[in-house]
């Protein structure tokens, strides 16, 4: 009798664990923006509010977002630890394939890829890729972003703008520019 009571209390238990936990769904666009402004922070001292208000995505789906990138290992589960190998390896050998992208119509824009720096310095195209942007200041092949929200974070955080860039340019670039996005983002990553 005392046995079948535990068992009871162990499977309500259990119950209202399974229905108070969200499920995972997979990882959104938006993670790796997150994840990215973490990386850019290079070890500084954050709070999740500002993350919310420097990538201007609400604090429920930043909180959201880092649930979801702890239970894939992108980060610690206290989630204030980026796993970097596995970061890196998710954004080097997968991206481009959960989150392909292709050049869109010809728009005034922010520029993205190997149109931006770092990758404008070592590579030179005809090619202009961007973000659509209305107060951007360069015309080329629209390039949808990993959230409406990145030409305006990235006005505000270079180094970020950079990550970001660099990631495009894996998304979309072709074999060599991927190859140096991949080193340059290793050597930014590694050294935050």
């Amino acid at each position: 009798m005392v046995y079948l009571q535990f068992a009871n209390c162990e499977l309500r238990i259990e119950n209202l664990r399974d229905n108070s936990m969200k499920k995972h769904n997979g990882m959104r666009p938006h993670d790796v923006v997150i994840l990215l402004k973490i990386a850019a922070k290079s070890g500084e001292d954050w709070y999740m509010k500002d993350l919310s208000v420097e990538l201007g995505i609400s604090a429920s789906e930043v909180s959201e977002s880092l649930n979801r990138s702890a239970y894939a290992g992108l980060i610690a589960q206290n989630k204030k630890v980026l796993m970097k190998k596995a970061l890196l390896d998710f954004l080097e050998y997968g991206l481009k394939y959960v989150y392909p992208v292709k050049p869109g119509a010809v728009l005034r824009g922010m520029p993205t890829a190997h149109s931006a720096p770092p990758l404008s310095n070592q590579i030179v195209s005809d090619e202009m890729y961007v973000w659509p942007h209305a107060k951007g200041t360069e015309r080329g092949q629209s390039i949808e972003p990993l959230h409406s929200s990145v030409p305006e974070a990235c006005k505000k955080d270079g180094h970020l703008y950079h990550l970001l860039a660099l990631v495009d340019a894996l998304r979309i670039g072709r074999v060599r520019e991927q190859e140096i996005a991949g080193k340059l983002l290793r050597q930014m990553i590694d050294q935050g």
